[in-house]
């Protein structure tokens, strides 16, 4: 398949960003805003709620990065407009004024003073606006280089490294050759194959951000008397599925990145990336963790390749499901939206199946659902620093 040519049609944003989904999100600022938000999207059909559990007595740089993240989540440009409900007026501006900075229609409101059943009606007439709205926006055709594609592994087995991993990693080949901006992450699972990512930064001011990144985490472990990660990596479900060293998921972890893709730069937690190439985040290995920074960092689409099965949604940001596991594929078959077993029994090459998730790549730009949109599965899981005040 020759990407650089491809088209999809999209969403045009105030700030000229494309995305692939039109929605109207309710975005509470705080837990204590939670019900009030899910009730304006109960009352208004074609609004999402984005329900979570933090926002109160955060602080310093966990405090910033709750922000981070929630304003980009309302930023991404699979989102249309975007209601805020806060318990406070204060931290509600904040999150309404940093939506605003892109274009995008945006309206905050908060309980104090007002209470849940007129600040739920304040809302809900504005989200009744909002809804309204987005459905005149009409998609137009764009180029391939407009769609910002992300990806990371979850319930990773031997199939994983061998099959859907490599397949990725040759649709990211392709995208990166067409002039796209992708992004990968997992800082915990390159442990051990720290080094192969370092040799593929562009220059050493790239490499020096990476390495100053992994060490980061590296020193996290130590402040906590730890060299010991087998509780958590490689998981139980790895293990399961053959993966007996974190360092053995490392190099499967890192065939997502193709074999000619460089890496460009190095991003922050929910950071934005400045320009086309692939970029390295910091991130979380759980999956709704990094898939939500990958929303609020702005892509559009979402590559998950899963072997023992991972279940992972977003609310806003398609996840593409891919599995090389045939075990998985005929026993959670509603949960694949990429079958590339055939693989590993030699029935297809890689280009194949690297362009076959092209292929489900562009036709879920289009419009097309994804197993996850189907399923209702809308995990949105902030990243936290530290524990709360």
């Amino acid at each position: 398949m020759d990407i650089t040519k491809a088209t999809f049609q999209g969403y045009v944003r105030e700030n000229g960003r494309v995305g692939v989904r039109n929605h109207v999100v309710v975005l509470p600022v705080d837990d204590l805003s939670n019900a009030a938000s899910e009730a304006v999207a109960n009352n208004i059909k074609g609004a999402i709620a984005i329900p979570h559990p933090y926002g109160r007595l955060q602080f310093g740089a966990d405090l910033d990065l709750h922000f981070a993240t929630l304003i980009g989540t309302g930023c991404n440009p699979n989102v249309a407009a975007v209601v805020v409900i806060g318990i406070e007026p204060g931290w509600t501006k904040r999150v309404v004024d940093g939506i605003a900075a892109s274009g995008k229609p945006v309206e905050g409101f908060w309980i104090e003073g007002n209470g849940d059943i007129q600040t739920i009606a304040n809302a809900s007439r504005a989200a009744y606006r909002f809804v309204k709205h987005a459905s005149t926006l009409t998609r137009v055709e764009r180029p391939i280089q407009d769609l910002w594609v992300s990806t990371k592994c979850g319930e990773s087995d031997t199939t994983s490294g061998c099959g859907s991993n490599p397949t990725v990693g040759n649709a990211f080949d392709k995208l990166y050759a067409a002039g796209c901006t992708l992004v990968f992450g997992e800082t915990t699972e390159l442990t051990g194959g720290e080094h192969l990512v370092a040799a593929r930064c562009r220059t050493p001011e790239v490499r020096e951000r990476f390495q100053f990144m992994f060490d980061r985490y590296q020193a996290l472990v130590e402040r906590h008397k730890t060299s010991d990660l087998s509780e958590s990596q490689p998981t139980k479900g790895n293990i399961a599925g053959g993966l007996t060293t974190i360092e053995e998921k490392a190099l499967g972890n890192i065939q997502k990145i193709g074999r000619h893709c460089i890496v460009d730069g190095v991003l922050d937690k929910a950071e934005i990336p400045t320009g086309p190439g692939l970029w390295f985040m910091d991130s979380s290995s759980a999956a709704a963790e990094m898939v939500t920074l990958c929303a609020a960092s702005g892509y559009a689409v979402h590559f998950f390749p899963t072997g023992q099965g991972n279940v992972i949604g977003n609310p806003i940001l398609p996840v593409i499901k891919l599995c090389a596991n045939p075990k998985t594929v005929r026993t959670m078959p509603e949960h694949i939206d990429l079958d590339c077993s055939g693989l590993l029994r030699r029935e297809q090459n890689l280009d194949q199946t690297g362009d076959a998730l092209l292929d489900v790549m562009l036709r879920t730009a289009n419009g097309e659902l994804t197993a996850a949109e189907l399923l209702g599965h809308r995990e949105f899981v902030l990243t936290r620093l530290f524990e709360s005040a």
